[in-house]
């Protein structure tokens, strides 16, 4: 479903308020969705309560990413809150979808568009400078965890939710402690 209609939409509706039955679906998949809702604890709420038992929900998220869609992008996450977010759900898998190369060049871009007030500079700009994004597979993931574009989250339904510290001593950025 979508907030649009559109020959791949089923239904439409608001995220906030899913119209479909608890525990109804097997899997829920959010790309580059939860920025533009304005209360994306709640949408995540509403994922959680239509999963079945054991369900899965795949989510990419923003961190460092220019503002896009205008004023319907409300919210980045860090690794970290990207977890907390999704604290009621068992990790699979986690981590950029794409590192500090890649959010770079999209830098440049932004910055080449707000100089030359052009958004064709732009993305010549990024057509010159492609070559950055390669630059993340260079990149330790630990460090890329700190500096991403943005991150996925593949996770499992689960009855408990992390606790505070738990999310805390999950991070895996190359900010860790000695000890952590």
């Amino acid at each position: 479903f979508d907030i649009y209609g559109s020959p791949l939409v089923q239904f439409i509706a608001d995220a906030h308020q899913i119209p479909l039955a608890r525990e109804s679906v097997d899997a829920v998949l959010v790309q580059a969705v939860l920025e533009h809702v304005l209360a994306p604890e709640q949408v995540v709420g509403e994922i959680h309560r239509v999963l079945r038992p054991n369900g899965l929900v795949y989510a990419e998220t923003p961190f460092l990413q220019q503002v896009h869609a205008g004023p319907y992008d409300f919210t980045r996450y860090t690794s970290s809150g990207h977890r907390y977010l999704f604290r009621a759900f068992e990790e699979i898998a986690a981590g950029p979808v794409a590192g500090p190369g890649a959010q770079m060049l999209s830098s440049l871009d932004h910055l080449v568009r707000g100089l030359l007030r052009s958004e064709l500079a732009g993305k010549l700009a990024r057509a010159l400078f492609f070559w950055i994004r390669y630059l993340d597979r260079l990149v330790p993931t630990a460090f890329a965890m700190d500096n991403a574009s943005a991150y996925y989250f593949l996770g499992r339904r689960a009855e408990r939710e992390l606790s505070p510290a738990e999310i805390v001593g999950d991070y895996r950025g190359a900010q860790r402690s000695a000890g952590g």
